[in-house]
């Protein structure tokens, strides 16, 4: 098994709303995506985009097939606890509507299985709420498992990370709010135009820190995109990893899928999740057994994933 090397002081880290500095660029006077009638259309029908995606997941210097989900809904949220609200009517001076986005992988290394969840919380609207409010990760396989969480607190994120590992340990720091590669994908939903390009400081994702066991901390990235007859391509350029984010180019800008490329043992690697599956419902209301057939609609077994 994996023993995480990891420096202490910088540790890695639904029902719904009708439902740095540069970190994410203000729009001033200006309105985006999000101010549009397609936008609310969609997005305040009372349901959620839910995305199922084939999986091609590097771990341990090979590559696994398993499944990755994305679940994108709007819901309201409490701004000063930072936490979906259960009566938003009685608390209108605290409540922010975000973008939720849950984001699974699934996948199987030998004889045991690995299942990673990530929740990014990202207001809709950006000219008063420019940064993304909180993001939680969790892993989990057979040896034990992980848990991060970050929150804004004015101008900084405050991370709390909790592991099973005696190096990682209980921890608690802050960090420079700059962009976060967690919340690329909410704003794609949510602002595609005004999410910064070119030279910027960026948190890398939980995912990957926690797979890699690097420390989490702020670096210098290349953010581009580019393009293409039905879809536009972000790349974020590292100093040692490439992401490459695929999105319909047509409205609501579905996420068609990612490529990660790294370097391991001296070994390049990949990663890559392809769309496979859209539907767009109220999922939380579909727990009886009789709904269990839409996981057929979504390429999903009746027991995993």
């Amino acid at each position: 098994m994996h023993i995480i090397k990891i420096i202490p002081i910088a540790m890695i880290l639904t029902a719904v709303v009708g439902a740095c500095n540069q970190s994410a660029m203000s729009q001033n006077e200006s309105t985006g995506l999000y101010d549009s009638e397609a936008f609310k259309s969609y997005w305040y029908a009372g349901k959620a985009e839910v995305n199922a995606y084939n999986l091609d997941q590097s771990r341990y210097g090979e590559n696994r097939q398993g499944k990755a989900m994305l679940i994108f809904v709007t819901e309201a949220f409490s701004k000063s606890k930072q936490v979906k609200l259960d009566n938003p009517e009685a608390v209108d001076d605290d409540k922010v509507t975000v973008m939720k986005l849950n984001y699974t992988k699934n996948f199987v290394t030998g004889i045991y299985p690995y299942s990673m969840m990530l929740s990014s919380f990202t207001p809709v609207s950006r000219n008063q709420f420019p940064n993304t409010l909180k993001v939680t990760m969790t892993s989990q396989e057979w040896c034990g498992h992980v848990f991060s969480q970050m929150n804004l607190e004015k101008n900084k994120y405050h991370v709390s990370s909790y592991s099973y590992f005696e190096k990682e340990g209980d921890v608690q720091f802050n960090t420079d709010k700059v962009l976060l590669e967690d919340e690329l994908f909410n704003l794609i939903r949510v602002d595609p135009d005004h999410i910064p390009l070119g030279k910027i400081k960026i948190l890398p994702g939980l995912f990957f820190t926690r797979m890699k066991h690097e420390n989490l901390k702020p670096v210098e990235a290349t953010l581009s995109k580019e393009g293409k007859d039905t879809r536009t391509d972000y790349t974020l350029q590292f100093s040692d990893r490439l992401l490459t984010i695929h999105v319909a180019n047509e409205f609501p800008h579905k996420i068609l899928g990612w490529e990660e490329e790294f370097v391991e043992g001296g070994k390049k690697m990949y990663t890559k999740a392809t769309l496979d599956k859209t539907l767009f419902t109220d999922y939380w209301r579909k727990n009886k057994n009789e709904h269990s057939g839409l996981r057929d609609s979504l390429g999903l077994s009746s027991t995993n994933y």
